[in-house]
């Protein structure tokens, strides 16, 4: 049973339809990419497994349906999201916007606590005192991984991850993608570059004008 599976998804903003017919699986421990261009639909497929934005057709996580469910429900049955604009809490310190990322312990999957989060990223473990707003781009985006799996997730989406981001930290969060892969997480990655997905992904599948065109 694959850990992430999606079945026909439909989705858009308004009456203009972005996705046709999507469908996708993640095995549990697998790291995916979904590649395309600028606009090919990819934020949109991401939020729409999240339940973001009204769509059709069947997401199941672990087996169980979540296609009707609300994000914070989703949330809370083990599905984290890496939005693409980041959406750290400003005002918070690092460590404080880790403890508001806290969920307990999920039985089968790997837990992360604070020492653990600072282990992936040791460029946050200097900073757990300092406010989201005084933060670089590229500790921002540590952050907002490490926050997601303060959670414990099941299965992790990521949007862009890489994008905008000087290369030291392109390279540092490519390592904690693949450390995330050697700990048993399951990853779905929306990604521009085939170069990043190359280096961390299992396999991708391509993405153009809404459709799935191709996987390997």
């Amino acid at each position: 049973m694959a850990r992430l599976e999606v079945r026909g998804r439909n989705a858009g903003y308004g009456r203009a339809q972005v996705l046709f017919d999507v469908g996708l699986q993640v095995e549990r421990g697998e790291v995916v990419a979904l590649l395309g261009r600028n606009g090919a639909g990819k934020s949109t497929t991401l939020k729409a497994i999240m339940g973001l934005l009204p769509a059709t057709g069947e997401v199941k996580l672990e087996g169980r349906s979540i296609s009707h469910l609300q994000p914070h429900e989703v949330a809370r049955l083990g599905l984290g999201y890496v939005p693409e604009d980041r959406r750290i809490f400003t005002d918070l310190t690092v460590s404080e916007n880790l403890e508001v990322g806290r969920q307990p312990p999920r039985a089968g999957v790997p837990a992360w606590n604070e020492d653990k989060l600072f282990a992936l990223f040791p460029a946050l473990a200097a900073l757990r005192k300092r406010r989201g707003a005084r933060m670089s781009g590229g500790e921002q985006q540590m952050l907002c991984i490490a926050r997601t799996l303060a959670g414990n997730p099941a299965a992790i989406l990521m949007d862009e991850p890489s994008e905008g981001l000087a290369p030291v930290v392109v390279e540092q969060v490519a390592k904690a993608i693949l450390e995330l892969k050697r700990a048993g997480v399951t990853v779905l990655l929306a990604e521009q570059s085939e170069h990043f997905a190359g280096r961390v992904a299992d396999r991708a599948y391509l993405l153009e004008k809404g459709v799935i065109r191709s996987q390997d």
